[in-house]
């Protein structure tokens, strides 16, 4: 149920976003490229269905898809990968979902959702770090409530404390990455990594 990617392209931008003197425009540029490559491999088994077109040189029998693509960044720097899935599939439809950490429990909760209809699409939660797992494993639950039931959870890089916590959380989700780092630090961060990508993306501190 894991993939990781091992591609020069995805390497190489993804080595430009690790470097700490990368421009929040070029970070973001490569988030981009590095989603739109990643989602012409995560959609590699979408299911299709049979078609009939005319050709400006006769009939032919070919093939489409057969279901709705439906994509849910997690909020905010799951919103970094939308535009580049969307440049391949630019018929996918987008959920949003938001995850808090409470400051008492200190369990992720909910604080913003709306999604499209989910129950017979292909959903691919998006998220570029896949740290502890907490908040992405949360909003795959708050997705399944709401009916989706084919699940894909496409990250840039990730630790094994994630992909195992995604695991025994949800066994039926794929887990894809760019990169699976090393380990967390002792304040949550991936090492390696990249840093906080939300801020990197959008030019905050």
């Amino acid at each position: 149920m894991l993939t990781v990617f091992n591609h020069p392209l995805i390497t190489h931008k993804l080595a430009l976003m690790r470097d700490k003197n990368t421009s929040t425009k070029d970070f973001a540029q490569q988030l981009d490229e590095i989603a739109g490559l990643m989602a012409f491999e995560v959609s590699r088994d979408l299911p299709t269905k049979p078609k009939f077109v005319e050709t400006p040189m006769g009939p032919c029998n070919t093939m489409e898809l057969a279901q709705d693509v439906v994509l849910v960044p997690i909020l905010r720097a799951g919103l970094g990968m939308v535009d580049g899935i969307r440049d391949l599939i630019p018929t996918a439809k987008v959920g949003f979902i938001g995850m808090f950490r409470h400051e008492d429990t200190l369990e992720p909760e909910e604080y913003f959702a709306k999604f499209p209809n989910m129950s017979e699409a292909t959903v691919m939660v998006l998220d570029p770090m896949l740290a502890t797992g907490g908040s992405a494993s949360a909003a795959i639950t708050k997705i399944k409530e709401r009916g989706a039931k084919n699940i894909k959870l496409v990250c840039l890089v990730g630790v094994p404390e994630g992909v195992k916590k995604i695991e025994e959380d949800h066994p039926d989700v794929d887990i894809y990455l760019a990169a699976l780092d090393e380990k967390l630090n002792e304040i949550g961060y991936i090492v390696p990594g990249l840093g906080d990508a939300g801020d990197r993306i959008f030019g905050t501190k």
